[in-house]
């Protein structure tokens, strides 16, 4: 079971801007308080890419029938991959946030499976590649098998097995939890080590939050 980590003390939320309930606790810093630190850092995560001692963690809140997240996957991820993952300067860790039923537990799950196999953002990639800009990508069983199929997972019938896996649920749920607890009700919703983002908004402004965290780091 992986851990949560959480430093500090965190209130339940009202639903509303998730970023400001984060922000919040993240003020905390200018009080003397703990402040909020949700990287986790586990090697060989199959939900992460990047160095795991990376100077900056951005961690994501998504769900993979949600068309802003699909924006971002589609606009932005590429462009911060290549300018800060590849260069060692920062680690991406997902986070599941299944917000739009069933369809979407079941999508998070099967992105799991595909990444027991080392193909977790293969997967990401082609779902989000045919989502449409509003509105919610179908996403029933047949289509899970079919994206394994096609990025290449090569023990299919594994494949098919772990979407019954109870830990891999488990671990599913855990994020939820997480996100939960912090009072994030919507998504996509980031946070560059403990600075929100709320939506998917365009490249520079992720470029600025991750150059003022780096910068703070000495990097």
């Amino acid at each position: 079971m992986v851990a949560v980590v959480i430093v500090g003390v965190v209130a339940q939320q009202p639903s509303g801007d998730s970023s400001s309930a984060i922000a919040d606790e993240q003020s905390g810093e200018n009080n003397g308080e703990q402040t909020l630190d949700l990287a986790r850092r586990i090697d060989g995560e199959v939900t992460a890419v990047g160095e795991v001692d990376a100077p900056v963690v951005l961690v994501e809140y998504a769900d993979f029938r949600c068309p802003f997240c699909g924006v971002f996957a589609r606009d932005t991820l590429p462009v911060l991959i290549e300018e800060y993952v590849d260069s060692g300067q920062m680690r991406i860790e997902w986070r599941d946030l299944p917000v739009f039923g069933d369809e979407s537990v079941a999508a998070a799950v099967a992105a799991r499976a595909a990444g027991e196999q080392g193909y977790f953002w293969e997967f990401a990639e082609v779902v989000f590649a045919g989502a449409p800009e509003r509105g919610h990508v179908a996403l029933p069983p047949e289509r899970l098998l079919e994206i394994a199929t096609e990025i290449g997972v090569p023990d299919l019938d594994k494949f098919v097995a772990d979407l019954d896996s109870a830990e891999i649920l488990a671990a599913v749920q855990i994020d939820a939890s997480e996100a939960q607890y912090l009072g994030i009700a919507s998504t996509p919703l980031f946070v560059v080590n403990e600075t929100p983002i709320s939506g998917a908004m365009p490249v520079q402004v992720f470029r600025d939050t991750i150059d003022s965290e780096l910068a703070k780091v000495g990097h």
